[in-house]
């Protein structure tokens, strides 16, 4: 089922309105970021850059992501669009910049569905192996083939489920996230009752620096650690893709936004201090400067935090990595359908299951290319998949900073208007996006260091600088051959550039479908 051409406004895409509503818009926000996934990927190398000074990069890296979830509610209030980055960066800057946008949001999570699969097939071999007392099935991870097997089986199970209706995600994300989040408390405390205890493996008194950025050694160090930070908090941003089909899509979406962002830093903090509290930053067996466990810090402190429990975090980084890869497809395949809705993909992409009233072909286009990439990358090597991470805080910067851009310059007739229109609608987005843009262009010049992410390289340029490269102008180039094959979007025919003058009449246009 597809919708009617668009006029040069907004309108519907047939999605089903009025199926999430704000628990269960944060709870999917909760579950695209992925707690136990991302502290597990991300707390050891951003140790290795900063050493104890992680909860101020924590810190710090919310700062720009409150700021542009704020710009972000701005813009759905007024343009209430699945599209998102794309709608709105069209809208504000024309149809090259806001497909680039587009391009943006889709590579990023196409990256991190893939390292997300990855995540899920370690931690079910490791739970089998505890399970079954058998050391040697976690092994079976490491076999390529059988990776790759079993991580085309979890994609297509999370396929499955994001291709059926808003009310069966919302279902098996209760689940999912609830108990992940119970886990990780549970860690958090009983880490810090080793610490008071005198059992834990490094103890270390936490203390105020623990909390200051500026004690951070050098600025590539403190770029690099806040790359990374944003990569933690990034997918709260799937609470606004979800527009169209939350309950009340001006207020709702922004609002879980905001919330998801807070309840997010408050967890972040806790698992930060309690582990480095626990393990220290050495380089000693469990300690977060051991290069051997900062791939995967659950994996080494599980059994010396709870002992006999240890099975539970990998459960919850296996339900983590699980339902995030659920979640995850939610924001592609709505930017793709919004793409395809007007004109900027071919029309196959704004198909709408009739049944279901989700974007099924969006959603499985998005599997099968992640699905393509992960196969492609495992292959070839383990450490490609890694410096995807560090190349999608790269990506994440790119979009984030666009739309927060577009915040300021299609409000720009009205932000003086008032004080609350200063503040949230030129300077909490401007000061993120050039918080942005400033780490985008620094990580891209430090990326090209050879030694940069896991050190791999090409002819002695980085290999995450080449990654982002890749992505980046891979974009431009199908941008360019859908504008020659599509031309009425790129000239404003589909989707026109506008300025909110506070009268909200950017309202979707009630279309049949």
């Amino acid at each position: 089922m597809t919708t009617t051409k668009p006029t040069t406004g907004l309108s519907k895409k047939g999605l089903s309105a009025g199926s999430v509503g704000l628990i269960g818009a944060i709870v999917i926000g909760i579950s695209c970021i992925a707690p136990a996934y991302t502290m597990t990927a991300a707390l050891g190398p951003t140790v290795s850059e900063v050493g104890l000074q992680v909860p101020a990069i924590i810190l710090v890296g919310f700062i720009p992501m409150l700021l542009v979830a704020f710009g972000y509610r701005e813009l759905n209030r007024a343009m209430p669009d699945s599209g998102t980055s794309f709608t709105w960066a069209t809208r504000a800057f024309g149809p090259w910049i806001g497909w680039m946008a587009g391009w943006g949001l889709i590579a990023a999570t196409i990256l991190v569905l893939s390292n997300l699969a990855g995540i899920a097939v370690d931690f079910f071999y490791l739970m089998l192996a505890q399970i079954f007392n058998n050391e040697g099935l976690a092994d079976l991870a490491l076999n390529p083939f059988i990776n790759v097997i079993t991580c085309l089986a979890f994609v297509l199970g999370a396929t499955a489920i994001s291709y059926r209706d808003m009310q069966t995600t919302q279902k098996v994300q209760y689940v999912l996230v609830g108990f992940q989040l119970l886990v990780l408390v549970l860690f958090g405390v009983v880490a810090f009752i080793h610490v008071a205890n005198g059992t834990a493996f490094d103890a270390t008194p936490v203390t105020l620096e623990w909390f200051n950025p500026f004690a951070v050694e050098s600025f590539s160090a403190f770029a690099a650690g806040l790359s990374l930070s944003i990569f933690i908090f990034w997918g709260w941003d799937v609470t606004l893709t979800m527009n169209e089909e939350t309950k009340g899509s001006r207020s709702t979406p922004g609002r879980a936004a905001t919330l998801t962002v807070i309840i997010i830093v408050v967890l972040y903090l806790l698992i930060a201090t309690a582990s480095i509290s626990f393990a220290g930053i050495g380089t000693g067996e469990f300690g977060l400067g051991n290069e051997d466990i900062q791939g995967n810090v659950f994996f080494a402190l599980a059994g010396p935090v709870l002992g006999p429990l240890a099975i539970l975090v990998s459960i919850a980084v296996l339900s983590s990595s699980a339902a995030s890869l659920q979640s995850t497809f939610v924001s592609p395949a709505r930017t793709l359908l919004a793409m395809g809705h007007y004109g900027a993909l071919p029309p196959k992409f704004a198909t709408v299951s009739p049944r279901f009233l989700t974007p099924g072909y969006a959603t499985i286009v998005s599997a099968v290319v992640a699905s393509a990439f992960y196969a492609i990358m495992r292959f070839v090597s383990e450490d490609v998949l890694w410096d995807t991470i560090t190349a999608l805080g790269m990506m994440i910067c790119f979009y984030y900073g666009i739309t927060a851009f577009a915040v300021v310059w299609y409000f720009r007739k009205q932000f003086l208007a008032s004080a609350r229109n200063f503040f949230f609608q030129l300077l909490f987005p401007l000061i993120g996006g050039l918080i942005l843009a400033v780490l985008f262009f620094t990580t891209i010049i430090d990326s090209m260091n050879p030694d940069y992410g896991s050190g791999s390289n090409v002819g002695g340029v980085g290999l995450v600088f080449i990654l982002g490269m890749v992505v980046i102008l891979s974009g431009i180039v199908i941008m360019i051959i859908q504008a020659i094959r599509r031309p009425a979007f790129f000239r404003g025919e589909t989707l026109s550039r506008g300025v909110s003058d506070g009268t909200e009449d950017d309202a979707l246009d009630e279309l049949p479908v």
